[in-house]
């Protein structure tokens, strides 16, 4: 996360990355992935680092090289498209979705079709009537990219909040 200055909250970009987002969140709720697809630019890098305790003054909190995930565009459409075949056992039967969004700050990219966006997502994720309800909190770090009049997703670095997930799997997107 950045300690650079954020753009003011009225400021128009920041108004249309945190509108961004806000339908973001909703196409992911709504399970509306190809829709979700054409958000992202062709050459998105959407990662999750392995998070870990380490003592204070360590000078890192993810291990080099290790990610939960660490995806490109093809990879994400393969994820998104297995969901609809009977072979997504673990999305069967679906997930409830809620994505939560805030905390949101926007900041100059290094060129005016760029943008730098934190965020802070809560995810609530409810499968079944038997299973108990999950939680996953993290921080993102997004770059959009102005492709013609629309702002797209060009990277994701997602930092989950707990070192040990409880999820039973990571078969959605945050």
């Amino acid at each position: 996360m950045t300690s650079r200055k954020p753009l003011p909250f009225n400021d128009v970009r920041h108004l249309q990355a945190h509108q961004f987002l806000v339908d973001e969140a909703y196409l992911l709720d709504a399970q509306d992935y190809d829709a979700w697809l054409d958000t992202l630019t062709d050459d998105i890098r959407y990662v999750m680092p392995v998070r870990v305790t380490t003592a204070l003054g360590a000078g890192f909190d993810t291990l080099p090289g290790m990610a939960h995930f660490d995806e490109n565009k093809y990879s994400l459409s393969r994820r998104a498209a297995r969901f609809a075949t009977e072979h997504a056992w673990t999305e069967d039967p679906p997930s409830r979705l809620r994505h939560f969004v805030t905390n949101v700050r926007t900041f100059t990219g290094h060129d005016d079709a760029h943008l730098v966006v934190e965020s802070a997502e809560l995810l609530f994720r409810s499968r079944g009537d038997v299973n108990e309800a999950a939680l996953v909190s993290c921080g993102r770090e997004d770059v959009l990219r102005l492709c013609g009049a629309q702002w797209k997703l060009a990277q994701r670095t997602v930092l989950v909040d707990e070192s040990v997930l409880r999820m039973q799997n990571l078969a959605v997107f945050l």
